[in-house]
């Protein structure tokens, strides 16, 4: 049951773009590999706000207690127009916040929901700026500017600034010196999500994954993505591997999309998105493949078309270079939300909003399963690698793995899907 706090302002404050350049080698690693040490030295120039004022021209990073109340004084300026949910809290208690914009209208009709959420790696920050920006233009253009009025008439719009801010307000939550990538308990949030193709996380799910996933579940987004920094580059689905191992279904429209998102932002900046393709996106196992990352997750728990942002080649701007990159990233992501409106039935996750579990057993087994129920679709068996290695027909209930090398299996039926063991 998501919980969801009214916030006051009284609150406590040409491009080239063939498929082959789309899969080129990258010339640097995916910074998602690597993270820095903490305490790191940071010569840069991180100035804060301490005062919703000092935001006004979008150069600094505001402290913990004014990004409250810049949420707190939205909420309580446009209160037809949009309201503040609580997610969760994080290891330390600090509250995982989410604005949820919508217009009149769509209070009396359904509309598609969209999701941003940004800065889960606490020292990716770049996009948790964007993301306050895109707040608050959207709500002050409400009216005035036809593209964003029609957008929040049309689109349920939910921003999730900072997903992990015990890691961005590490030191203190006076600054972003010292942020780090992990949360309180220095785990990796982008390594601890549930991981359809079997690889168990390395450590237990995470109060802020908890939150999210119970969030994420209570909504039905077509629509996300998460925002990071450390290269300039769009990364899509899948994650966990390679697209010669096994593409994304809808991998030709994720590279369309792409190609809107960085064309956009280069007529503003040419040299934008260069640092890892000449196209400017990349398929995510292409770059570097990982596990039990959000972006995975959500295309096949949530049906959910989500990919990653790779904003910034810093993962910490100067803050006066905020302003700047606003200017070449502020029509890509209003337009990304666009996106939303266009979707077909056949552009989808890989999975489905009401998948249910197959009931399988034993389960591990040794050579055989035994299906409770007799399916009604063909049974689908898959290893690890995506790879389909078993095809039974409709009203199988005997599925023999004794071929099989021993490992861990989806089995998909429909909507209905198992993780077996083989011993």
């Amino acid at each position: 049951m998501k919980k969801r706090i009214y916030f006051f302002a009284a609150v406590i404050t040409l491009l080239l773009t063939t498929t082959l350049q789309a899969q080129e080698l990258p010339p640097k690693p995916r910074p998602d590999a690597f993270a820095p040490e903490v305490g790191q030295p940071e010569p840069k120039a991180f100035n804060m706000a301490s005062s919703v004022d000092e935001m006004r021209q979008w150069d600094r990073y505001p402290t913990y207690n004014t990004y409250l109340s810049m949420m707190a004084q939205w909420a309580a300026a446009f209160p037809q127009l949009c309201h503040v949910d609580t997610i969760g809290t994080s290891v330390q208690g600090r509250l995982i916040l989410c604005m949820v914009i919508r217009g009149e209208s769509s209070y009396q009709n359904v509309h598609p929901e969209f999701f941003y959420s940004s800065t889960m790696h606490g020292d990716e920050v770049t996009g948790y700026v964007m993301m306050l920006r895109l707040i608050d233009t959207l709500l002050h253009g409400y009216g005035t500017n036809t593209q964003y009025t029609e957008l929040i008439n049309t689109v349920d719009i939910y921003i999730n600034p900072l997903a992990n801010p015990d890691g961005t307000y590490h030191y203190s939550n006076n600054t972003i010196q010292g942020s780090m990538r992990y949360n309180a308990n220095y785990v990796d949030l982008n390594r601890n999500f549930p991981d359809p193709f079997g690889t168990d996380p390395l450590d237990s799910l995470q109060p802020e994954n908890t939150a999210m996933i119970n969030y994420v579940g209570d909504h039905n987004f077509r629509m996300s993505a998460n925002l990071h920094g450390g290269s300039e580059v769009m990364n899509y689905p899948w994650d966990s591997f390679t697209s010669l191992e096994n593409p994304h279904p809808n991998s030709d429209w994720w590279q369309e999309v792409c190609k809107r998102f960085v064309d956009t932002s280069r007529t503003y900046n040419n040299n934008h998105f260069r640092d890892v393709t000449s196209s400017g996106y990349i398929a995510g196992g292409d770059w570097y493949v990982i596990p039990n990352g959000r972006q995975d997750y959500m295309n096949y728990y949530h049906n959910c078309l989500e990919m990653t942002m790779e904003l910034s080649t810093d993962k910490k701007l100067n803050s006066d270079e905020l302003p700047e990159y606003w200017r070449f990233l502020q029509h890509s992501l209003v337009n990304y939300i666009e996106e939303v409106r266009h979707l077909n039935n056949g552009t989808q996750g890989i999975g489905v909003a009401d998948q249910r579990p197959l009931k399988v057993y034993p389960n591990p087994t040794r050579d055989k399963l035994l299906l409770s129920e007799a399916p009604t679709h063909e049974v689908q068996v898959f290893n690890m690698q995506g790879q389909q290695v078993l095809l039974l027909p409709a009203g199988t209930r005997l599925v023999d793995l004794s071929t099989l090398p021993g490992g861990i299996y989806m089995l998909r039926s429909g909507s209905h899907t198992a993780k077996v063991v083989k011993q």
